[in-house]
């Protein structure tokens, strides 16, 4: 495989990069789940759970939140797992286009064209399980501002190799650690269990794969490169996390939405969940070479650092 626009190098993937493919199909043969089954769609919601753990939410460990009653403190965290849920749509429909794009017209006897097309097939089943589950927890559609959905469009469209792979990898790293805790969570409501859990089974395959594809794709790299990649990615990083909490979940949980940004933007309790979630993915960006002072600036407006 080559990244997109690169010269064809050969007519098939490297023998290790075959083999890690196979292994990846291989596992989603033996371990996937079909959400519509595994979800529990039918019991009404049960208003007594949160909708995430109450550790990661932007207002944990405030003022404001010691004041809110305990309804308030779980519609807040319902309102914000599905406003994380809305962000992972919009970025799992980046992803779909950047790997199509990738494989478009590549040879499809290769376990990785096969793993491409297998990951894009779990993304879709993603993609609606967490409009449903958002659905059901009686929250509205939470769209990305204008600026972020623009510079989406630009990204994938133009992002190739590891840039769009880096950036693949930091959008699922980041929903990774978080719904590793809520799955387990027995405050967190059944069905968002079961949907973080069917995500966490299946995105660690997806990350494997973009790590293998980010390491490869930077072989014989120069600094320049590295350095705009790095920055691309950070980039894309800042947007991606800085969507995630939508400023009108205070609101819809009938919060003051100024008194909870102000609060928000200066919990030190929630940034430092973030930079303690992102500490793996760090480490692989600079071993990688793409964590540069330039991008530094980035993860850190974001808390990833």
């Amino acid at each position: 495989m080559t990244s997109v626009g690169a010269h064809e190098q050969a007519d098939t993937a490297q023998p290790d990069r075959q083999s890690v493919a196979q292994r990846l199909l291989d596992s989603s043969e033996t371990l996937s789940y079909d959400p519509v089954k595994e979800v529990d769609w039918d019991t009404p919601l049960d208003t007594s759970y949160h909708g995430a753990s109450p550790e990661w939410s932007t207002l944990y460990g405030t003022a404001y939140w010691n004041e809110m009653t305990p309804e308030q403190q779980r519609e807040l965290t319902r309102q914000e797992a599905a406003s994380v849920a809305s962000t992972g749509i919009w970025f799992e429909m980046i992803l779909q286009q950047l790997v199509l794009r990738d494989f478009y017209a590549k040879d499809p006897t290769d376990p990785a064209f096969q793993w491409a097309l297998t990951e894009i097939a779990d993304e879709c089943r993603h993609s609606i399980m967490f409009a449903r589950g958002a659905a059901k927890l009686r929250a509205p559609a939470y769209r990305p501002r204008r600026l972020a959905v623009e510079l989406g469009r630009f990204f994938k469209t133009t992002a190739r190799g590891e840039a769009a792979y880096a950036a693949i990898l930091v959008a699922e790293e980041v929903l990774d650690v978080m719904q590793r805790d809520w799955m387990r969570d027995e405050r967190v409501v059944p069905f968002v269990r079961t949907i973080n859990n069917i995500h966490v089974v299946e995105e660690s395959r997806h990350m494997k794969f973009a790590r293998e594809e980010t390491r490869e794709r930077l072989k014989g790299a120069g600094p320049l490169r590295r350095q705009y990649n790095a920055l691309v990615v950070s980039i894309a990083a800042y947007f991606i996390v800085s969507s995630m909490w939508n400023p009108k979940v205070y609101a819809n949980a009938g919060l003051d939405t100024q008194r909870a940004l102000r609060e928000a933007k200066a919990n030190e309790h929630h940034k430092s969940m973030l930079r303690s979630s992102c500490a793996g993915l760090m480490e692989f960006l600079d071993s990688a070479g793409l964590l540069t002072k330039a991008a530094a600036v980035f993860y850190k407006r974001a808390n990833l650092l």
